[in-house]
């Protein structure tokens, strides 16, 4: 199968912008994907780096200067418009490389959903997937859409009354590579991600405050927060750093208040062997599974109790079921979708034995 992946125009598909759970998605799709033998072409910013049959640059840096200037988003949240220079820049390009490409029953796959519509709406005689709705999915628009979990997919299901045989889940992914297991624990525990309230920092903060354990907090952070003094800021964590501070923790926290459709630094957590922390919604209910991979909480008194039981959790359960979403585990997955919605075009669709 031939795909035409979509990058995010405020960011470079490398791992340097790890604080992206969408741009990593389309990273990882390059390896898991390429690796089974599919063609990949890629379109996104000229730093780009990702396994893949050819990378198309359509964004240049000083596309992406015009734009960004000097905006670091290693402390701030990303910043981007989809009228900026770089989108309008990325859609233009991007629409024509696609048109000099593009075949007969070719995928092309908009990761950033309606962020990058326009390219899709340019080529609507491909075939267009929406690979991974973590996104509010009110801003979805193609028929084949592939949720990050069932807690997305009901709710928008209830909404909605719609039915479509093709609207399927197919949980994130993950490189192994990018781990690292151990049981052997560091007396600290862990808050990674954007730091800002509705991750639920402040709950954790109280819980250090309460408590007095050692907390460490990394990630984007572009407001002030007065941490308890057992509490340390480590900033933007890159790969090698995450990779060490997901093993080394007791347990993580990730309490977000909104109801998360995937939430994947609980399942990097899992496959570094630690515990997980988290409210009792969303994601959470499928992948946090009470007593074995850790707890979840709906008051202050469940989050106390968690962290006063979290060594009871086996760091190899943790690790057993951080394992079922490798990249190994869902390629297949991915595969069988796309040969589904590949028969509807070429074979007899639904009926397609």
């Amino acid at each position: 199968m031939r795909f035409h992946i979509l990058g995010l125009p405020h960011t470079a598909t490398n791992k340097e912008f790890c604080a992206c759970a969408y741009t990593q998605k389309v990273l990882k799709f390059g390896k898991m994907m390429s690796g089974r033998g599919h063609e990949i072409i890629h379109y996104v910013h000229e730093d780009s780096d990702l396994i893949c049959d050819e990378h198309v640059t359509v964004l240049t840096n000083d596309d992406w200067r015009k734009s960004y200037g000097d905006h670091n988003f290693k402390e701030k949240f990303f910043k981007f418009s989809n009228d900026d220079y770089a989108y309008q820049t990325f859609f233009k390009n991007t629409i024509e490389e696609i048109n000099k490409r593009k075949q007969k029953n070719d995928f092309i796959l908009p990761f950033w959903g309606y962020g990058v519509k326009p390219i899709c709406d340019a080529h609507s005689d491909l075939i267009i997937v929406e690979p991974g709705i973590g996104y509010n999915p009110e801003s979805s628009f193609a028929r084949f859409r592939v949720f990050e979990s069932y807690a997305l997919l009901h709710s928008y299901k209830t909404m909605h009354e719609r039915h479509d045989w093709y609207d399927v889940v197919i949980p994130n992914y993950f490189d192994l590579d990018e781990f690292e297991y151990k049981e052997e624990k560091e007396d600290y525990f862990l808050f990674l991600g954007r730091v800002y309230e509705g991750k639920g920092i402040h709950i954790v903060n109280q819980l250090a405050e309460k408590l007095g354990f050692k907390l460490k907090v990394a990630g984007q952070m572009p407001d002030k927060i007065d941490f308890a003094p057992n509490v340390e800021f480590v900033g933007y964590a890159d790969i090698e750093t995450r990779k060490k501070l997901m093993s080394g923790a007791r347990a993580a926290f990730v309490p977000s208040l909104y109801t998360e459709p995937f939430g994947g630094v609980q399942i990097e957590c899992l496959l570094s062997g630690t515990p997980t922390i988290t409210t009792d919604w969303g994601a959470f209910t499928e992948n946090n599974i009470e007593g074995v991979t850790g707890y979840r909480c709906r008051t202050f008194g469940d989050f106390v109790n968690a962290v006063n039981n979290i060594d009871k959790i086996n760091p190899a359960d943790c690790r057993r079921e951080g394992l079922k979403f490798s990249l190994e585990a869902i390629a297949p997955k991915y595969e069988k979708y796309f040969q589904d919605v590949l028969n509807v075009y070429t074979g007899n669709g639904w009926y397609q034995l």
